[in-house]
């Protein structure tokens, strides 16, 4: 007679592995990144803050299907993602800074102004 189930076998009285319960010894899930995407999206960038919380939140399902080196690289693109997010907004206000220094160093230099 031939086994109904591959090795290893499923629990009895209970479902297997592949039905949302992840295999023994793999610990819990990665952290998300989760706060981070929605804080970059709200207060920094917006598209690159999207692209985080759609990355943070595959990671739960990726975990629990038993894709787990494919969840800590979901994981890790989020908090990537988030990362760039809050430093584009940090370029594009050193720029806009930058704009208005230049401006009144022109406007200052134009009008013959002497100390």
């Amino acid at each position: 007679m031939t086994d109904q189930y591959p090795p290893p076998y499923p629990p009895p009285g209970g479902p297997g592995y592949g039905y949302g319960y992840p295999p023994p010894n793999y610990g819990p899930p990665p952290d998300n990144n989760m706060v981070w995407a929605i804080l970059s999206t709200v207060l920094c960038c917006l598209p690159l803050g999207v692209v985080a919380i759609v990355k943070s939140s595959q990671v739960q399902s990726l975990w629990f299907q038993g894709f787990h080196a494919e969840a800590q690289k979901a994981a890790n693109d989020a908090r990537k993602w988030a990362m760039w997010s809050a430093i584009s907004i940090g370029i594009l206000l050193l720029l806009y800074v930058l704009f208005f220094v230049v401006l009144a160093g022109i406007g200052v230099f134009s009008a013959g102004w002497r100390p």
